[in-house]
Formats: C-alpha cells, structure tokens, sequence
C-alpha cells in the first residue's frame, strides 16, 4: 500500500476539531478551537472560504442532508445553522450549557451528544427538542446510526456504549465497552458490525446480529484513538490517534495495512483529531492539533 500526502491547508490560528463534507465533491468544511468555520476546495487547496464565526470552539460539524444546511455545535452556547452559499446563519438554537461533541440525522431527527451525558434528540424542520435521553452522567461523546436494525448508538465517557431504539428512544443495551472513555464509533458499511475507539488505544469490533458480541480487541495506538471512518468502497478503514499517527486497516480482517506519520510521511507533528474519507478520488483528510488539515492520497 501506498499513501502520500497530497496537500497541505493550513489557516486555522488554533486546534482543528471538526470535519464535514460539502455542498460538492471537491469542498469540505472544517472547524476547531478559533471558531472558524471554513469551506475548502481540494482541486483549490490555496482557496479556504469563512462561511461563519463563534466565539467558542467547535467540536461537531454535520451537514444535514435535506436542507443542506451546516449545522455548527458551538462550545457552551448550542446550534448554529448555516446556509454556507449566502455564508449566513438562517437559525439557531440555545441548546445548552454543555459542550457539544456530536451531531447525527436520522429522517427529521437530530441526535446531539452533550458533555452533560444527555443526548437531545431535536426535531429537524421545527427545530425544538422531543426528547432528553439522559443515561449516564458522563459526557455523551460519539454517536452512529443504524437505519437497518433501526438503533442510535452512543458513546460516553463512563466507558460504555449504549443502544437506543431510533424511533422510541428506549435504552436497548448497555455494552462496558471501553477501560476508559469511547471517543469514536461507527458502523460497517453493511451495518454488521460496529466499530469502536477510545482513550484506552484499543480499537473493538462487536458483531451488531450477535447482539454486539465482540468480534476483534486490537491495542491499535499508543494513545487514544479520537476518530475512525471507512473509505467509500467499504474496503479500508482509518483510525487517528493522540499518539500523532493514522492508520489504514483493512476492513475485511481488521488488519494493519500502513501507519502515517511524521517520520514516514511528513504527517502530523501533535494529536490527529478527526477523519474525513472523501469521494473525490477517494482522498482522506486529517484534521490536527497542529491547525492543519492533510490530504492523502491511499492506494
């Protein structure tokens, strides 16, 4: 396997937290602890557009797919939707107190991961909330859905994974995942099994039909592992770590294909904070602590 880095975007005056695909192929947005929200060109990379700005950091980036608007999780003060073309905020919500980690869709629910341990499901067209799952008291950190088996998934920081019913919110299981907080998690392309990561460094595979058995443990990084995705045919999936590293896992066998680094690639000097696998010629971001994002070529 080769990987090469493509391109450096650089413009961020502090830590890259967030990252979205955009309106096209070619554009992706990013976000992070200056408050900038950027929309970039990779055919472009010299061309970095603010869309908008908060005053506190962003964590969670999500473009909801029916309004193509740009939902913003500001730090401490809640919602903020963009329309990214006229680069206006067209509406917004005082959510919380809280620090928004994530933000999931599902038909015209949105599901929000708040550091209080709540997930606040909102309607998406009235923009009010429907329901407070409240499960742990711990922070509520990642979230994925499962349109097949109709089921949330939520990772938290008291180490667990917990299942929820996608249309009655009812708390289906509760997995003791993780030793310590569940950073990232995501489903196979198929919807078989779920992926999860954390600040133990181990990467778990849990088998979702054998009512989430575990399938694979794999001490994957150093330290913790902050976010994983898979590559658009399903193929390959990437893990990023606080250790400064990715890694490019083959998605059938959950085998190490490649590790990027610095020493190797010229990859990230600090902690590589989120993913972002593209379709356009199936290029994968790397957003860090640094302030840069790095695109790689995988192949």
């Amino acid at each position: 396997m080769i990987v090469e880095k493509i391109d450096t975007f650089g413009g961020h005056r502090d830590c890259v937290y967030a990252l979205e695909t955009g309106l096209e192929t070619n554009q992706f947005f990013s976000a992070g602890a200056d408050g900038l929200i950027v929309r970039w060109h990779l055919d472009r990379p010299d061309r970095g557009d603010l869309v908008a700005k908060v005053p506190a950091s962003v964590y969670a980036l999500a473009l909801h797919p029916a309004s193509n608007l740009l939902w913003v999780g500001q730090n401490y003060e809640g919602l903020h939707l963009i329309d990214t073309v006229h680069k206006k905020e067209v509406n917004s919500l005082k959510l919380t107190s809280a620090a928004i980690f994530d933000i999931k869709f599902y038909k015209n629910d949105a599901f929000v991961a708040l550091s209080d341990g709540i997930v606040a499901v909102l309607d998406t067209e009235q923009m009010v909330v429907k329901k407070h799952i409240k499960a742990s008291d711990q922070s509520a950190r990642c979230i994925a859905i499962n349109p097949v088996e109709r089921e949330a998934v939520v990772g938290y920081s008291d180490n667990s994974v917990r299942i929820f019913d996608l249309t009655t919110y009812i708390l289906k299981q509760v997995i003791p995942a993780h030793a310590n907080s569940v950073f990232t998690l995501t489903y196979s392309p198929d919807f078989r099994f779920l992926l999860t990561g954390g600040r133990d460094a181990h990467l778990k595979v849990w088998d979702v039909e054998q009512k989430y058995a575990l399938v694979n443990d794999t001490a994957a990084h150093m330290f913790a592992i902050n976010h994983l995705t898979f590559s658009p045919d399903g193929n390959l999936f990437a893990t990023a770590s606080m250790d400064k590293s990715i890694k490019i896992w083959d998605a059938d066998t959950y085998r190490l294909l490649k590790v990027v680094d610095r020493a190797r690639h010229a990859g990230h000097g600090t902690s590589v904070n989120k993913l972002l696998w593209t379709n356009y010629h199936q290029q994968l971001l790397s957003a860090s602590d640094d302030r840069t994002i790095s695109v790689w070529q995988v192949g």
